[in-house]
C-alpha cells in the first residue's frame, strides 16, 4: 500500500515544488550523427540530472518524498523525506557548468573543436526539460608515437614491453590515455627501484603533421633538474636500496612514530631483519621472517611492500599492520631506504557460547554449544577452532519396540589453520613462493534416535591460495574422509523405511567416502573507486567458477592388488562400502551496469557426475537438486525433477529428487528503489537429470530427445534490502513451463496462485 500511495503521490511530481521554480523533469544528450562519440558516461559529467525513475517510468523515490507533509517537526514527515529523494529544481548555474564539464570532457578525449548548446523547453505544470547537443567535430588522432629518454637505463626499462602501452597509433589524442600511460610507466619503474620516481618527470608534445587532424606524439622522460628534491650526485634518477629492515610487533597505532625509534626490551637479528619485541616473543623470529618479503640490501620493489602486506593481514593474531619508508641516505651504487614494519597484535582466545530451547508438540529440548578460538597456538599465527555441540530433546508416547526414547545429539569439530603451505618433502622456498594457508580438521558426530543411533565423522586436510589482487583464488582438498557408520538400529529398520529406494536405503546404511577435489574462481571485480573519477565504474564484471572431484580410485586400487573379494558386487573397507565416482562444476556469471542504480545479471551453471566401479550411483549427498531461491525460484528448494519425474508427496518423494546432471540458467535485472531497497526481475530455467535409468526415479534419465521438452522455467519478481555488509533477499517465483508428467505443462498461460507461486528469502544475491 505504501508503494501504491507513493505513486499516486508520484503523479503530482511538483507538489514540495517552490513557486517561480520548476522541476528538473529530463535531460538528455543529443551527439552530432557523424560523431563515433559514446553518451553511455558522458551522464557522470552532469552537474545537475533529473530524480530517479524505477523501471523507466515511475519515480518513486519523489513519490514518497512527495508523501510528506508541510510540517517538518513531524518524525513520519521527517522519515519520508530521509528515505525519499527532494524534488530536483531546475538550475540554470548547474546547466552551464555542466555545458562545460561535457566540452572539457570532448576536449580531453581528442575533440579540440568540440561545441555544446543548451535548450530548455518548459513544460506544462512547473517542468522544465533540458537537451545537451554535443558537436564534437573530427578528432585529433595519433599518426606516430616516438620516444626521448635522458637516462638509456630507464628507456630500457619502460621499453622492455610496450604492447601493454594504452597509447596506439590511430587512436584519439585522449589526455585520460596518457594519463593512463604515465601511470604505468611510474609503475613499472618503481617495481624497479626507482622509489622517487614520479609522473611529473614524464610529459607528451604533439606536434601537427602534414595529414589533417595527424598528431605526432612524443614521450619524453626527463632527469631530475639542479634544485629537485630527486637529484642525486649523477645527476640521474638512482635506484633505491633497503638498508635496514625494523619489524615492531607490539607497535601501538595511538603512538607517535615521527621519530622512528621504538623501544624495545628485547631484539632479534632474523634474515637480517631486525625485530624489537615488546612484552614478549608472542610471535616467533622465523614466523615473522617468513612473512616479510623486504630484506635489507634488496632492491626497492612495490610488489615486495605488496605482498609483506598480505602476508602480515593473513595472521589472525595481528589486528593492525602498516608499512612506513624513510630515506636513509646514500652509498656508492644507490640511495637508501629503511623500512619499519608497525605490528599491531589481537585478542588471542576466544571463547563463544550458545544455548536454545525447543518445544515440539510438547516434547521439550534443550541444546547448546561452545567454540573455543586460539589465534596464535604455537607463536607462529596458526589458527585453532574447537567447537562442541550438544542436543537433547525428551519423548513422549508409545516407545515400544524401539531402541531410545529421546533424541539426542553430541558433535565435536576441531580445526587447523597455517598461514603457509605445510608438506612434507617440499623445500623451505617452495613454500615460501606458494602464499597458500593450510586447514586440517577433523568432525565427529553421535545421534541417537528412537530408531537408530548413527555416527558420522571425518577428516579433511586442504590448502587455500590467491593471488595478490585476490581475484584468482584456488582451493585443493588433498583427502576429505566421510563415514556414516550405524552401530544399532531397530529391527528390519532400513527395510521398513525404504524397501524399494535404495536412495534413502544409502542415507542409513554404513558408508565411506575419500574424494579429492580441486576449485578455482577468477573474477574480474575490483573494489569500488573512492575517489571522484564515477567514470571509470566497471561496465561489466564477471566471476567463472570451476571445480572436480573423485572419490574412490585408491580404495579400489588397494582392493584390487590386496584381491580382496566384494560382497554385494562391492568391496568394502573395515566392513564399510566406499564410493566411487567422478563429479565436475561450472558457473559463470556476468553482470552489465546500465547505469550506478540498473543492472542486468546472467548465470549459467553445469555440473554431472558419473558413479564407476565400486558404486552404482552417486553418493545422495553429493547429488545435484534443483529449485529453491539460488536455482529456478518456480519451485522450493528439491522440488524440481529430475527431468520429467513427478512427484506425488512433497514430504517424502524429496529423497528422489536428485539427479547427476544439472543445468541451472538465470537472467536478472536489478534496480536500487530508494534507502536500502532494490528491486528485481528475473527468469530462470534449467533442471536436473540422472545418468543412469533408476527404478525409483522413472523419467529422470537424460537423453538428447527430450532434452529441451524438460527445461523448466520461471519468471518473478524480487525485494533486497542492502546493507552493504550484508544483503537480505525476498522472491516471489512463478512456474512458467512445468515438465513433471501428469502435469499442468504450461502454468504460465494457465496460473495458479496455490500451485505455481513459491516465496523465498535469503541472505546475498542468487548469484
Amino acid at each position: 500500500m505504501t508503494v501504491a500511495a507513493a505513486l499516486l503521490w508520484g503523479c503530482s511530481s511538483t507538489r514540495h515544488v517552490p513557486q517561480g521554480q520548476r522541476l528538473l523533469d529530463k535531460v538528455q544528450i543529443i551527439v552530432d550523427d557523424s560523431s563515433r562519440v559514446s553518451t553511455s558516461d558522458l551522464y557522470n559529467y552532469l552537474r545537475q540530472t533529473p530524480n530517479h525513475k524505477v523501471l523507466g517510468f515511475a519515480r518513486l523515490q519523489l513519490g514518497i518524498y512527495n508523501m510528506s507533509g508541510r510540517d517538518s517537526t513531524s518524525r513520519f514527515n521527517r522519515w519520508l523525506r530521509k528515505i525519499g529523494q527532494a524534488p530536483v529544481i531546475f538550475d540554470t548555474a548547474l546547466t552551464d557548468q555542466s555545458a562545460r564539464q561535457l566540452r572539457l570532457a570532448l576536449i580531453n578525449r581528442g575533440y579540440n573543436d568540440a561545441t555544446v548548446e543548451v535548450d530548455t523547453v518548459p513544460r506544462g505544470d512547473r517542468k522544465m526539460q533540458v537537451s545537451y547537443h554535443l558537436r564534437p567535430g573530427r578528432p585529433f588522432v595519433v599518426e606516430t608515437v616516438g620516444y626521448e629518454f635522458d637516462d638509456p637505463e630507464l628507456g630500457r626499462l619502460i621499453m622492455a614491453d610496450t604492447a601493454l602501452f594504452p597509447v596506439t597509433v590511430g587512436g584519439n589524442l585522449d589526455r585520460n590515455v596518457l594519463d593512463a600511460q604515465r601511470a604505468l610507466v611510474v609503475e613499472r619503474l618503481r617495481d624497479h627501484g626507482y622509489f622517487a620516481f614520479t609522473k611529473e618527470y614524464i610529459s607528451f608534445t604533439a606536434d601537427t603533421v602534414a595529414t589533417d587532424r595527424g598528431v605526432a606524439l612524443t614521450m619524453k622522460v626527463r632527469n631530475p633538474a639542479p634544485g629537485d628534491s630527486a637529484v642525486t650526485v649523477t645527476g640521474r634518477h638512482m635506484q633505491y636500496r633497503w638498508r635496514n629492515v625494523y619489524l615492531v610487533p607490539d607497535f601501538s597505532p595511538d603512538d607517535n612514530t615521527g621519530a622512528y625509534s621504538f623501544e624495545a626490551r628485547d631484539t632479534v637479528t632474523r634474515d637480517g631483519l631486525r625485530i624489537l619485541y615488546g612484552k614478549d616473543r608472542y610471535l616467533r623470529p622465523g614466523a615473522l621472517s617468513e612473512q616479510c618479503f623486504i630484506r635489507p640490501g634488496e632492491i626497492y620493489t612495490t610488489a615486495s611492500i605488496d605482498r609483506t602486506y598480505e602476508a602480515m593481514n593473513r595472521l589472525a593474531i595481528l589486528r593492525y599492520v602498516n608499512i612506513i619508508t624513510r630515506p636513509a641516505g646514500t652509498d656508492s651504487t644507490a640511495n637508501l631506504l629503511d623500512a619499519f614494519i608497525l605490528l599491531s597484535r589481537n585478542k588471542k582466545q576466544n571463547i563463544t557460547l550458545e544455548l536454545e530451547g525447543t518445544n515440539s508438540e510438547g516434547d521439550l529440548g534443550v541444546g547448546g554449544g561452545v567454540t573455543y578460538t586460539n589465534r596464535n597456538l604455537s607463536h607462529r599465527g596458526e589458527v585453532l577452532t574447537a567447537k562442541v555441540r550438544g542436543a537433547y530433546e525428551s519423548l513422549s508416547g508409545n516407545l515400544d519396540g524401539l531402541i531410545n526414547d529421546r533424541y539426542t545429539e553430541i558433535a565435536g569439530e576441531v580445526g587447523i589453520t597455517f598461514p603457509k603451505f605445510e608438506a612434507p618433502f617440499l623445500s623451505r622456498s617452495f613454500k615460501n613462493r606458494m602464499r597458500a594457508s593450510t586447514e586440517f580438521a577433523v568432525t565427529f558426530m553421535r545421534q541417537e534416535r528412537p530408531e537408530y543411533t548413527r555416527i558420522i565423522a571425518g577428516a579433511a586436510w586442504k590448502y587455500k591460495w590467491a593471488n595478490r589482487q585476490n581475484t584468482t583464488r584456488r582451493t585443493f582438498d588433498l583427502i576429505d574422509l566421510n563415514l556414516v557408520n550405524l552401530p544399532r538400529s531397530t529391527q528390519d529398520f532400513i527395510d521398513n523405511i525404504a524397501p524399494d529406494n535404495p536412495l534413502l536405503r544409502y542415507s542409513y546404511e554404513d558408508h565411506l567416502i575419500m574424494r579429492m577435489g580441486y576449485t578455482w574462481y577468477h573474477t574480474n571485480r575490483r573494489p569500488a573507486s573512492s575517489g571522484p573519477e564515477r567514470h571509470e565504474r566497471q561496465t561489466n564484471t564477471y566471476t567463472v567458477r570451476a571445480s572436480g572431484e573423485i572419490a574412490g580410485n585408491l580404495l579400489y586400487a588397494i582392493s584390487k592388488i590386496a584381491g580382496l573379494k566384494k560382497s554385494n558386487g562391492a568391496y568394502k573397507v573395515f566392513g564399510t562400502q566406499f564410493a566411487q565416482y567422478i563429479k565436475g562444476e561450472i558457473d559463470y556469471t556476468i553482470n552489465h551496469a546500465f547505469s550506478p542504480r540498473n543492472s542486468l545479471a546472467f548465470h549459467a551453471g553445469f555440473g554431472i557426475g558419473y558413479p564407476y566401479g565400486n558404486s552404482t550411483m552417486i553418493p545422495f549427498e553429493k547429488r545435484f537438486y534443483a529449485g529453491g531461491a539460488n536455482g529456478v525460484r518456480g519451485w522450493s528448494v528439491r522440488t524440481l525433477g529430475p527431468g520429467a519425474y513427478n512427484a506425488r508427496n512433497s514430504v517424502t518423494d524429496f529423497i528422489n529428487q536428485c539427479g547427476d546432471i544439472s543445468l541451472i540458467l538465470n537472467l536478472e535485472y536489478r534496480n536500487k528503489l530508494f534507502w536500502v531497497f532494490e528491486g528485481a526481475i528475473f527468469v530462470d530455467a534449467g533442471n536436473i537429470w540422472t545418468i543412469k535409468n533408476y527404478p525409483n526415479q522413472p523419467g529422470g534419465l537424460f537423453t538428447f530427445r527430450r532434452f529441451a521438452k524438460e527445461i523448466a522455467a520461471a519468471y518473478g519478481i524480487g525485494l533486497r534490502m542492502d546493507f552493504t555488509y550484508f544483503l537480505l533477499r525476498f522472491d516471489l517465483g512463478f512456474k512458467a513451463h512445468n515438465p513433471a508428467a501428469d502435469q499442468e505443462p504450461w502454468p504460465i498461460i494457465h496460473p495458479n496462485w496455490h500451485r505455481d507461486a513459491t516465496f523465498h528469502f535469503s541472505v546475498g544475491y542468487p548469484f
